[in-house]
């Protein structure tokens, strides 16, 4: 066990040794943007399934309350909490609805959307996105090496160069930690 238990831990410092080497342009951005964005009274929205749906909730909570800083609350928010909302939205529209039903009564121009997905082929997320763009809101993707065609569709992206869910999941809690570190040096 001790074998696969190394083994699993390089795989995963190997993950983030591809971003360090290859995503520092994208992460950088995102972080600008961010900041930028609550610098002039814009909110983070968060989506995502499954894992991701965690991350979603796990990072606009580190904002909302603090990441390293005693400092005021920041608007974040996650669409996958209310869960009268996405069953209702679900059960009425469809699935595919659950975030874009959301983002038409919540989202304003000066936000910005945290779509996270490991696929890129989430279907409630692609809509998401759309519905973002409709409104005006600037988009990034958190996604892996097979969402590369839906990274395309967003402002930014993150796409870690790995297909194991696990691997991608690890690096996306990783450059959130990382993003909210800056927004917090920045903004504080």
């Amino acid at each position: 066990m001790k074998k696969s238990i190394s083994e699993l831990i390089r795989k995963s410092i190997e993950t983030k040794e591809k971003l360090a080497d290859s995503c520092l342009e994208q992460i950088e951005a995102i972080a600008t943007l961010c900041i930028t964005t609550l610098r002039n009274g814009g909110k983070l929205i968060f989506c995502g399934n499954g894992g991701s749906a965690a991350d979603s909730q796990h990072l606009a909570a580190e904002l909302v309350v603090r990441f390293k800083k005693d400092r005021r609350s920041l608007p974040a928010l996650s669409l996958n909490t209310n869960t009268s909302i996405l069953t209702a939205a679900g059960n009425d529209y469809g699935f595919s609805t659950i975030f874009s039903r959301q983002l038409e009564s919540l989202a304003e121009k000066k936000d910005v959307l945290i779509a996270i997905t490991t696929s890129g082929k989430s279907q409630n997320i692609i809509e998401a996105v759309k519905k973002a763009r409709k409104l005006g809101v600037k988009t990034i993707a958190f996604t892996g090496k097979k969402g590369k065609a839906f990274a395309k569709q967003c402002t930014l992206s993150l796409v870690v160069p790995e297909t194991d869910t696990a691997r991608i999941q690890e690096a996306h809690a990783c450059v959130g930690h990382i993003v909210c570190e800056l927004i917090e040096q920045h903004l504080f």
